[in-house]
């Protein structure tokens, strides 16, 4: 693949690997999700803005994103959501930028087991993702066929804060012949997250996990490291901020900012 190619590729591949299928988060701004859900009638709204650098062979690429994700406690343990997010693609050729709405998403969090004795508990947390038109695709600006992803969740709480651990899975569809060939359309994430309680309203966590590179002509594997830092002015307010870098990916370099902002409400 030319470098350009390889570069579209990977911008477009890239935050979905980041975000999905945890695209509702528990705990802004971790790829890896926790178990935790918000409650019979709890509510929780979700806003953040991502930027997405990668560089490949002397080129850049830039992605800005603002996800907006509003989830609603149904039970004690589960949660339904639904997820919309605009994109602003910047590549080399800058009079080429893309900007618009990408996929919309819902999904649900369920969590089956919770051992108050050993504090352990699992959840299991399926997600829909819905296809915009066959002209954004080509943009961009997501894919014009229906993707959907299915995660494992567990949450070990400690004697210092949490441990958080994911095994997930995706499938990206897209309607153009050429990018079902070109890229690795399942997609699989293992991921751990320790949360260090540090202070009163302040938690730091060092998120890390192995990913399926969608690109076909580089190895299938690559991964990501992520350090987070969380605070919570009170109990239904958190401000994030965490730095993505990608990690055994060849000569491409990718590093993403996330900033959010969560508020839960009754």
């Amino acid at each position: 693949m030319r470098p350009a190619s390889r570069m579209k590729s990977l911008v477009r591949s890239f935050p979905l690997i980041a975000l999905l299928p945890t695209a509702a988060w528990a705990l802004q701004p971790l790829v890896t999700d926790e178990t935790d859900t918000q409650g019979a009638g709890g509510n929780q709204i979700e806003v953040a803005y991502s930027r997405t650098v990668s560089k490949l062979a002397g080129m850049k690429e830039v992605e800005n994103e603002v996800p907006l994700v509003y989830t609603r406690g149904i039970t004690e343990t589960l949660d339904l959501f639904a997820e919309i997010g605009y994109q602003r693609i910047v590549p080399p050729a800058p009079e080429a930028t893309e900007r618009g709405w990408s996929n919309t998403a819902v999904g649900a969090k369920w969590r089956f087991y919770d051992n108050e004795e050993s504090k352990l508990s699992f959840a299991v947390k399926p997600e829909v993702r819905f296809p915009v038109s066959k002209e954004k695709e080509a943009r961009g600006l997501g894919t014009a066929r229906t993707s959907y992803g299915i995660g494992l969740l567990m949450t070990q709480e400690t004697g210092f804060g949490e441990v958080f651990a994911n095994l997930a899975a995706e499938r990206v569809n897209y309607s153009d012949d050429a990018l079902n060939s070109a890229e690795r359309r399942t997609l699989y994430r293992l991921s751990v997250a320790p949360v260090w309680k540090v202070a009163e309203g302040w938690k730091l966590a060092l998120d890390a996990g192995l990913t399926t590179n969608p690109d076909r002509t580089a190895r299938a594997r690559m991964g990501y490291i992520e350090p987070a830092a969380i605070y919570s002015p009170s109990k239904d307010l958190e401000l994030a901020l965490g730095i993505v870098r990608n990690v055994s990916d060849g000569d491409v370099r990718t590093t993403q900012v996330i900033a959010g902002l969560t508020w839960r409400f009754r």
